[in-house]
């Protein structure tokens, strides 16, 4: 979706994200105190990244939960486009997923399209896009899943489960759709413009309604897979959208797989984090340490704080005392980029463990189709 100011699509994300905006433009729902709650209520718990609004935003979540009041349970579906190595902003929706399938024990398909990269990314061959996948899914297992209720779909693997469904869809979505949709024109390969009916098969895997934990800039191919599913016969799809993880370099965009001087890869040494964010995280510090000490910092802004907020500082109190600090000039900018780096390489450096673990246990993850 393009605005004056911002631009927010499947394979681009530029600019300071309006995301009231970008929720009325979506025609997404906001999530209000009162669903956060819901959630908290029949899950058993909170997770913070409901409390902070990181997952701001959703389709008939209310749906999913009252079918689940009944005794109707429902399935989870997420996925990565692997087109390099897996960042520290791939893990929001995948720790999200992780927490709701414990809490709602159900089960979870993970699709990695590979397919899609090889289309959208002219300098990639599809050899290489199927060994990120299998590195992906590496970052994905780490995380805990346990392979008795979760499953990982690679779309040139398992092409004979996705196609019959793929084929359904793809008979109810005509051209001018994907073009309104997307802004397809005569240059884009035919690749891309089938590709929304593969990344929706996953979605009819089940004959259960499916939660779709993902980032905002994914809503537009499901926004299609819901105005089919009915027509196929099938329950619409439930979305519950997760913000963007920004860029080292601050306000504007997100973080890319593809920049690799802005953006925390889970393979990265602590040497390797503790340079980047040094030199490329954007500061919301005064231009020099008397001015900071005497006017304070702008943690709204500043890019180590929004990392320890979105995903590194679960303690509310503990990031409640960063943010006075910080704002009162009582912290200064290298002693939050410290903080940060710290966070960041005990999680690397337990998650590198369990992800070098994961190539002996990736086999019984896959998808085997029958």
């Amino acid at each position: 979706m393009v605005s004056d100011d911002f631009i927010v699509t499947p394979w681009h994300v530029q600019g300071e994200i309006d995301y009231d905006k970008l929720i009325k433009r979506f025609g997404t729902q906001k999530i209000s105190d009162q669903l956060s709650e819901r959630i908290k209520k029949i899950a058993g718990d909170d997770h913070f990244m409901l409390r902070r609004q990181i997952f701001f935003s959703h389709r008939d979540m209310n749906k999913i939960l009252d079918e689940y009041e009944k005794g109707n349970k429902f399935f989870l579906y997420t996925g990565r486009g692997p087109s390099g190595h897996t960042h520290i902003g791939h893990l929001i929706p995948w720790v999200f997923a992780k927490w709701l399938q414990d809490k709602f024990d159900v089960n979870m398909y993970f699709q990695l399209t590979d397919d899609e990269k090889f289309f959208s990314k002219q300098n990639l061959k599809l050899e290489e896009t199927k060994k990120f996948a299998f590195e992906n899914a590496l970052d994905f297992i780490a995380l805990g899943f346990k392979s008795k209720n979760t499953k990982i779909i690679i779309d040139t693997e398992n092409i004979q489960m996705l196609y019959p469904i793929a084929a359904e869809v793809a008979k109810k979505i005509n051209f001018s759709n994907i073009k309104a949709v997307f802004g397809f024109t005569n240059d884009t390969n035919i690749g891309m413009i089938f590709y929304t009916s593969l990344q929706s098969a996953p979605c009819f895997i089940e004959e259960k309604p499916v939660l779709i934990p993902l980032g905002v800039d994914q809503d537009p191919h499901f926004r299609l897979t819901r105005d089919v599913a009915p027509r196929i016969g099938k329950p619409k799809p439930a979305l519950i959208h997760n913000i963007m993880m920004p860029s080292l370099e601050g306000p504007g965009g997100k973080m890319s797989a593809s920049e690799e001087n802005t953006t925390i890869y889970t393979t990265d040494t602590p040497e390797v984090v503790k340079k980047k964010i040094n030199k490329y995280a954007f500061s919301g510090g005064q231009p020099d340490v008397a001015q900071h000490r005497k006017l304070g910092g702008n943690p709204d802004i500043d890019v180590s704080y929004q990392y320890l907020k979105i995903f590194f500082e679960p303690d509310d109190m503990a990031l409640k005392k960063i943010y006075d600090d910080y704002k009162s000039g009582k912290m200064i900018t290298g002693e939050l980029k410290a903080i940060l780096i710290e966070k960041i390489n005990d999680f690397l450096k337990d998650h590198q463990k369990k992800r070098e673990k994961a190539r002996e246990q990736i086999d019984k993850f896959l998808f085997k189709d029958s």
